[in-house]
């Protein structure tokens, strides 16, 4: 078992364009905590291997109370074979941190924090619909990294009212501050969000694709130039700071996921739970585990190689393609056109996304997706 992951669905208040599951305000929050460490119990039994890594994600950890995230960690510690944990991130808001919060949070074990910075500006902020402020982003990476966490910041590019020196400014910004991880999103329209509808309506602009392409490519260049690890295409750490747990995700090794709308993964099925906070606390509470699954075909388990394996720093391995059967015509005549192109390069055995390749990851990992017999 590589690691957990906790969805803790609360937020302060939503952004523009966030379409994880969460509700807003505090309502149900102990009985969410209470269910989520009874959720952990029951499922015990499905850890063979000892736990390396603990993720809260969300929705907001660090919105609910310090308490909280202590007693889930116990219930793991108390149920859960562990030998060492080598990462223990807590998902946090700018406007959420202080010192007494730090103080708590260590005294609990978080030893990482993935704070959503988003962006230095607070114009940018007002846009995206965040509870913070610049000025709150840098003090509280500040306060972090002075009381000893590893810290990660969350950047988005490529938004409607943003310039190009902003992100710039931003990228410099997080350089300066000495942050251990990077990680820069493009802005992506999903369904069922603010700005989706605002769009709809004709009120905000989508994003412009040709700038966020441009914003990304910016992005490999001055990060390589300040010596950081590209190695996955979202992601950049300094030397010795790649984020463990979420990169057993994309090794795909197995984890178990805990709470409203989490996901799990065992190498041979797919499992996510309800994301509906009363319809899961009423079921944990009469002993059922509220989830749906897929069980992976062949065919699921290239795919997902491929569009894992491509968007890392490791690639797709061809004898790995072979042995699960995918290395037919069909996969070289596209492995041959993006040679040519110079979208991947050959190392070995081993296909490589190019920088240019990597503005287009999705599209080239769907098309070497094929069917199996």
């Amino acid at each position: 078992m590589s690691g957990i992951y906790i969805h803790v669905p609360f937020c302060r208040q939503a952004c523009i364009y966030c379409n994880f599951y969460f509700k807003t305000g505090t309502e149900q929050m102990d009985a969410i905590v209470k269910s989520i460490c009874k959720e952990l119990e029951m499922r015990k039994e499905e850890c063979i291997e000892p736990v390396e890594t603990i993720y809260f994600g969300g929705g907001t950890p660090s919105f609910i109370p310090a308490a909280g995230i202590d007693r889930i960690i116990k219930t793991i510690q108390q149920f859960y074979p562990i030998v060492k944990i080598t990462e223990l991130t807590l998902e946090a808001n700018p406007d959420d941190i202080n010192i007494q919060q730090l103080l708590d949070w260590k005294a609990a074990g978080v030893t990482r924090l993935s704070i959503g910075v988003q962006s230095f500006y607070d114009n940018d902020l007002k846009w995206m619909n965040r509870a913070h402020n610049g000025q709150e982003a840098e003090t509280s990476i500040q306060l972090a990294i002075e009381n000893g966490f590893e810290v990660s910041i969350d950047l988005i590019f490529g938004l409607p009212e943003s310039k190009d020196e902003q992100w710039r400014f931003n990228l410099i910004k997080a350089n300066a501050l000495g942050v251990h991880h990077l990680s820069c999103y493009g802005l992506t329209l999903e369904e069922n969000t603010a700005w989706k509808k605002l769009i709809d309506k004709g009120k905000y602009a989508p994003a412009n694709e040709q700038m966020t392409a441009a914003h990304f490519e910016w992005t490999m260049e001055f990060l390589s130039r300040y010596g950081w690890q590209h190695y996955e295409i979202s992601n950049y750490c300094q030397p010795g700071y790649m984020a463990k747990h979420n990169t057993s995700y994309w090794q795909q090794k197995h984890y178990i996921g805990v709470g409203p709308s989490a996901h799990s993964f065992n190498g041979h099925e797919r499992k996510w739970n309800v994301a509906d906070n009363l319809a899961y606390i009423n079921s944990i509470e009469k002993g059922a585990l509220p989830f749906e699954k897929e069980v992976l075909t062949k065919e699921n388990k290239i795919n997902e190689y491929i569009m894992t394996g491509l968007r890392t720093q490791w690639g797709i391995d061809l004898n790995i393609i072979e042995n699960m059967g995918a290395r037919n015509g069909f996969f070289d005549s596209q492995l041959e056109k993006y040679l040519a192109n110079k979208m991947v390069i050959q190392q070995g055995d081993v296909i490589l996304l190019t920088n240019l390749g990597k503005v287009y990851a999705d599209a080239i990992a769907a098309d070497f997706f094929c069917a199996v017999e």
